[in-house]
């Protein structure tokens, strides 16, 4: 069996119907420096990514050459690219970046295997060498992968905090412990003391930093003060509206709502049980919905992480320091407007 030929810098220089002078330009960044046409160079990357082409990155690093590309992956079934689609704000901020960092895009959708996963290494190399590194986003991770492009030595950072045994992953979070602080305090001034955390099954570190953080901000309260919560897990369609009848039952006065997802369940089983918020409950979620929120919420700064995160990038690839660029950004707190006093059937009797 024979193996296919390798793409080669003639077969892209053949597509694209330009010299393979031109292409070595092009792949050993110094395009601009000999006035290469923009369309003329996109006409060559479309070429190479048709081609499935990988440059040889030891040798373009020896000529101190870059591609001028960085890539954006995602281990998810979808690529984010739908207006409503969570991630889509994190890829306005990649933009954001990149246009400011004079650099191109490339959305590795091609890495989507038939079944409907994705993998870098799908086609047997790693098809982000066609740009200088990568951010990667989403739920979903493949460890090996990952463990892979880092003996690689290829740059790469994930948005979101992520672990993997034996590998320093670089990342970008928001500071979602610290914004459960100001959480907490909005529903206690507001004389609540009993409430429901409703957090969907675990799937991310994000999710336990949150949970953590809201405990901490429960136990700093004085304990006089300090309102009692519970923790209820459960997927979007368990959120009904006589789970909700339940819940208000046994003395809750106030949710807070860990996804846009499970706030937007939420706010069907407030109107299916004819009750609304804060009327009858108040409700902070700890996210923004990207189609509209019904709630008081926090908001993470998605956008401000995606571009956080192409710098971060960029640092990696420059081998600078880091440090800074780490930090964990600050989420904006929660406004007032479906907090109040709990309804005054729901308060606590006097004894």
């Amino acid at each position: 069996m024979t193996r296919p030929r390798i793409a080669r810098q003639s077969d892209i220089a053949r597509l694209a119907g330009v010299s393979q002078a031109t292409v070595s330009m092009v792949l050993n960044g110094r395009a601009g420096a000999n006035r290469i046409p923009e369309t003329t160079q996109a006409r060559i990357r479309e070429a190479m990514a048709e081609l499935g082409y990988v440059p040889n990155v030891a040798a373009q690093s020896l000529r101190g050459g870059r591609s001028g590309l960085i890539g954006v992956h995602t281990f998810e079934r979808v690529f984010p690219t739908a207006p409503d689609d969570y991630y889509r704000e994190f890829l306005n901020g990649i933009e954001e970046q990149a246009v400011a960092s004079d650099l191109d895009l490339v959305l590795f959708a091609s890495t989507q295997k038939p079944d409907g996963t994705r993998s870098i290494y799908g086609s047997g190399s790693n098809r982000m060498r066609l740009a200088d590194g990568a951010v990667i986003l989403g739920f979903e991770k493949n460890d090996d992968e990952i463990r892979r492009l880092a003996e690689e030595g290829f740059p790469f950072v994930f948005v979101g905090r992520r672990k993997v045994e034996g590998v320093d992953i670089p990342f970008v979070t928001a500071d979602y412990a610290a914004a459960m602080h100001p959480v907490v305090a909005l529903l206690t001034d507001a004389g609540h003391h009993r409430i429901t955390y409703l957090a969907a099954p675990l799937r991310g570190l994000a999710q336990q930093d949150r949970l953590d953080g809201f405990r901490a901000a429960v136990e700093e309260i004085a304990a006089s003060d300090r309102p009692t919560f519970e923790v209820d897990v459960r997927e979007v369609d368990a959120v009904t509206a006589s789970w909700l009848a339940e819940v208000v039952g046994g003395g809750t006065t106030a949710i807070v709502v860990e996804t846009f997802d499970l706030a937007r369940a939420l706010a069907e089983a407030l109107d299916e049980a004819g009750l609304s918020a804060p009327a009858d409950l108040s409700v902070i979620s700890l996210d923004s919905d990207p189609r509209g929120d019904a709630f008081s919420h926090v908001r993470v700064p998605r956008r401000e992480l995606g571009c956080r995160a192409v710098e971060l990038l960029l640092a990696v690839i420059d081998g600078e320091p880091t440090d800074h660029l780490v930090t964990p950004l600050p989420c904006e707190p929660p406004e007032a407007s479906t907090v109040a006093a709990p309804a005054a059937a729901a308060l606590p009797t006097a004894r």
